[in-house]
């Protein structure tokens, strides 16, 4: 045995960031899962610029230069709460192409500092238009100046890139073992669209559970989305009030996600509430050292729900789409002291030197 840790490499080189996307690890939950059950994550942390939107934004991007949409230096713009904007703003700097976004007021601050750092620029729309309102700036950016509009709503290459990717690395990664669920939230839908393309023809048996926000039930009040002729909500969902998961529950069902709610690629939708998501966020990082935002949280919650009522043996898999960090501002870290607590002053006090006062 060993006495330390060692690495070999990974055997290659890049030739680009884009290239380090996907294949993001599944890590086994040792001290939050109940006895008997095993119970995974797939950390879409470790994506380059730290979320699953990573995936959706390079696809976005190639699949609309091998089209001819996108032509070379021309500026791309796209209405997003900040993940798919991260992750074009690394995609749009990493292949040369300006970037606009359009982003509600509402959203955390770190975000738009990230996308501005990566070079784009951050149009704010009023957080009282929501969703809808910075939709709707996007597409009026787009007709005024002939920019490419990503569309990551209603493209197929959102669900393309998870049946590409996402679902077969579950696939590898649990092949020859059980796999009895997979749980997962929704924003654009496009995960639950890809994965279920895959899974519900090659893993029949494997389980597919969806979650919204309590207080957001889009799916869950059965309310069918309005659309244009071009599968772009005509308005606001009526079942939509604001809620604590960023990222997650536009206030409309987009397209992609509706291909996912006709196919039946869900098993049951669980409703999760926000303050639950942020409580499981905390433990997970406490427990597990396993760093994730509000929507992993929220998804993790509805693992748990399943795993604590599942039979001994069962395996179930939760997708984490971002990390913490792009929370820092939100109220998932308003109980974390700038200082020290008491506790710590009291640490700093029990030996004589390098003492910091009480604030």
């Amino acid at each position: 045995m060993t006495s330390s840790r060692t690495t070999q490499g990974r055997g290659q080189l890049y030739d680009t960031i884009l290239d380090t996307i996907g294949d993001t690890p599944c890590i086994r939950i040792n001290r939050l899962a109940p006895e008997g059950v095993r119970l995974y994550v797939k950390a879409e942390a470790f994506n380059p610029a730290a979320s699953v939107k990573d995936r959706l934004a390079v696809s976005i991007i190639e699949e609309a230069e091998r089209s001819g949409a996108l032509k070379p230096g021309q500026t791309v713009v796209e209405a997003t709460s900040g993940n798919t904007g991260i992750g074009l703003a690394m995609v749009c700097a990493a292949k040369g192409y300006p970037l606009v976004v359009t982003m509600a007021e509402s959203f955390s601050v770190e975000r738009r500092k990230l996308m501005r750092f990566l070079g784009a620029k951050v149009v704010l729309t009023p957080k009282a238009e929501k969703g809808f309102g910075m939709y709707n700036k996007a597409v009026e950016l787009a007709d005024a100046n002939g920019w490419f509009l990503a569309s990551q709503f209603e493209t197929d290459a959102n669900a393309k890139i998870h049946e590409n990717t996402t679902a077969r690395e579950i696939m590898a990664d649990f092949d020859g073992d059980r796999l009895d669920y997979v749980v997962t939230g929704y924003g654009t839908g496009g995960t639950v669209s890809g994965m279920g393309r895959v899974l519900r023809k090659e893993r029949p048996d494997t389980k597919i559970i969806l979650s919204e926000p309590a207080n957001a039930q889009l799916i869950g009040s059965g309310t069918v989305q309005g659309r244009n002729d071009t599968g772009q909500p005509a308005h606001s969902h009526p079942a939509f009030e604001p809620h604590p998961i960023q990222g997650w529950t536009p206030d409309f069902i987009p397209l992609v996600l509706q291909e996912a709610i006709d196919g039946k690629y869900y098993d049951e939708l669980i409703p999760v509430a926000g303050p639950t998501g942020m409580e499981w966020s905390r433990k997970l990082a406490q427990s597990e050292g396993i760093f994730t935002g509000v929507s992993g949280g929220s998804t993790f919650a509805i693992a748990v729900q399943i795993a604590e009522t599942a039979p001994e043996g069962t395996v179930i898999l939760c997708m984490l789409p971002d990390t913490g960090e792009r929370y820092l501002s939100s109220p998932l870290f308003e109980a974390v002291p700038d200082y020290m607590t008491d506790e710590e002053v009291a640490l700093s006090h029990s030996t004589p030197g390098y003492q910091m006062a009480a604030e």
